[in-house]
């Protein structure tokens, strides 16, 4: 088979990882925006697909260095990059075929690393650095998550409760000259703030989801030096837009309404924080699971919430009186905001799920399950026809 053939090949897998990444990630940035109907699909994909190419293009460069040169000590020869990325997009289109998004960079690191074990290249200081943070991002957003629904998620939600109006968010005034865009007759100044604010940190969750994930579909080709890194980007940027248009209509109903049972504003804080995670681990080079830092931030964010009638003196001496009662996310906004150890009124601890505890599993387990089965599979297919040697 001629070197052409083998490259087309290789950009149609290619095209095939950044149109299921486009399935999964485009979900987990605009799932809140579009289950609050905040914004439509289809604006959402629009969206996405601009923003996935700055991060891809900007920070997202770091992760293709990793990935194409740092892992396995060698380059990645084409033939073997092509058999990477087809493990990587068949991983995530099983996982997308049941609607749930899936930690796409760290299937990407297993399927390079059964190649690296398999051909004898594996870095495995490199390993240990990426796998250190995957153990130590879930902690991170867990706390952080946790510290904020303890200490200024009550307050918060009492001064920014996020409220939607009936009606259209906007119309058009069609009395002056040119049609100009307006607010709607019912939509306040501050629903406008704060759907403006909605649509900012989706856009930077899509950003933040092109820096982590554009180098998936990428960095296999590049490592190869058939494509060039500006070339793969844009391809990898224009199938994630595809799956963001097609299969994640899916994926963000999943998304919107089945983690967890939360507000828009309690939404709004594990997008940012879980950005804020993936873009600064993206910048060092980490390949990383945004979903992972997503799930953690909503645990962390309700426990915290529905600890706040628990002194920590009281969990230190194991003096614990008070109930760590579930669905403390959900609290009334407008309600009074107790003092930490003073127990919450049942009308604001009462509403709605903790978190869903079956949804959680699931999403771990993903985590688990698909880097340690794409290594698997990548190793023993590597061993067997020795591609790659």
């Amino acid at each position: 088979m001629s070197l052409t053939t083998i490259l087309a090949i290789g950009i149609f897998a290619s095209i095939f990882v950044g149109f299921n990444i486009g399935g999964s990630s485009t979900a987990v940035a605009w799932g809140p925006a579009v289950g609050a109907g905040v914004i439509s699909k289809t604006a959402a994909a629009v969206a996405m697909t601009f923003f996935v190419f700055l991060g891809g293009w900007t920070v997202g460069r770091n992760v293709i260095d990793t990935l194409s040169g740092e892992i396995i000590t060698t380059p990645i020869s084409l033939e073997a990059g092509v058999a990477v990325l087809f493990f990587i997009g068949m991983g995530i289109l099983v996982a997308n075929l049941f609607g749930v998004p899936v930690p796409t960079s760290m299937t990407t690191v297993g399927a390079i690393a059964g190649l690296g074990l398999a051909t004898g290249t594996l870095n495995f200081e490199t390993m240990g650095r990426i796998v250190m943070w995957w153990v130590v991002t879930p902690v991170i957003g867990f706390w952080v998550g946790g510290i904020i629904g303890r200490y200024f998620y009550p307050e918060l939600n009492r001064r920014f409760a996020i409220r939607s109006s009936d009606g259209p968010l906007l119309v058009l005034d069609r009395t002056r000259t040119i049609p100009t865009p307006v607010r709607g007759p019912n939509t306040t100044s501050k629903e406008m703030g704060t759907t403006v604010v909605v649509l900012i940190i989706g856009c930077y969750m899509a950003f933040s989801a092109g820096a982590s994930n554009v180098p998936n579909a990428a960095a296999p080709l590049v490592s190869s030096g058939a494509i060039e890194p500006n070339t793969a980007i844009i391809i990898a940027t224009l199938a994630i837009g595809l799956g963001g248009f097609t299969i994640a209509r899916r994926t963000m109903d999943s998304v919107g309404t089945e983690l967890s049972d939360i507000p828009l504003l309690a939404a709004l804080i594990v997008m940012l924080t879980a950005a804020t995670i993936t873009t600064a681990l993206s910048y060092i080079g980490i390949p990383i699971s945004l979903v992972m830092a997503m799930v953690m931030t909503i645990v962390g964010l309700g426990w915290g919430r529905a600890t706040r009638p628990i002194k920590a003196s009281d969990v230190v001496t194991g003096d614990v009186d008070a109930e760590i009662v579930p669905g403390a996310i959900g609290a009334e906004a407008g309600a009074p905001v107790r003092k930490i150890g003073e127990e919450e009124p049942k009308e604001v601890v009462g509403s709605g799920e903790l978190v869903n505890p079956k949804a959680v599993a699931k999403y771990v387990s993903m985590w688990i399950i698909g880097p340690s089965v794409s290594l698997g599979l990548s190793y023993a297919f590597f061993t067997v026809l020795e591609i790659g040697f």
